[in-house]
């Protein structure tokens, strides 16, 4: 065969985890840009931005390393400082150096990121729910189980 004329049956190739994880990978782009549309179209901000000033908010003190900010992103380090950049610029968030090791970097929730994060929630949480409304309570904790385990989310990192 001819590389023009070969074709992979890929419906009876395709095993069930890499279906799983296509289907997944889908899933969290949809749902990434509903939230991405409600949350821009009302406050302008992208769900990446909202997921930090979240994460943030839920921390002590509103504030996190960094580098534990990065690993509840999923993030690379210096991702998370990219991405950390124009919210700094807005006002939302700010960097405190650790007055004890000059390696280690937080970043912080303003007031100003954390009045934007009440009203945020409110969207997202709207989007979010219309997003799972074919889905019931027991199969989104059931599927949020799931992921946390895929994630490797704990107490301490989610």
């Amino acid at each position: 065969m001819t590389s023009s004329s070969a074709s992979l049956d890929l419906n009876n190739t395709t095993g069930q985890s890499l279906d799983f994880c296509i289907r997944l990978s889908r899933a969290q782009s949809v749902i990434t840009r509903k939230l991405d549309h409600s949350l821009s179209s009302l406050h302008g901000l992208s769900f990446a931005d909202f997921l930090i000033l979240y994460h943030l908010g839920r921390a002590p003190g509103s504030r996190l390393k960094r580098i534990d900010l990065a690993e509840r992103l999923g993030l690379t380090a210096s991702g998370v400082t990219r991405s950390l950049l124009p919210l700094e610029k807005l006002g939302l968030v700010s960097r405190q150096a650790d007055p004890r090791d000059a390696r280690v970097g937080f970043a912080t929730l303003t007031e100003a990121g954390r009045e934007l994060l009440g009203y945020a929630l409110t969207a997202a949480n709207t989007a979010a729910q219309q997003a799972s409304e074919l889905v019931t309570k027991t199969q989104i904790d059931s599927a949020s189980s799931v992921l946390g385990r895929l994630a490797g989310i704990n107490s301490a990192n989610s």
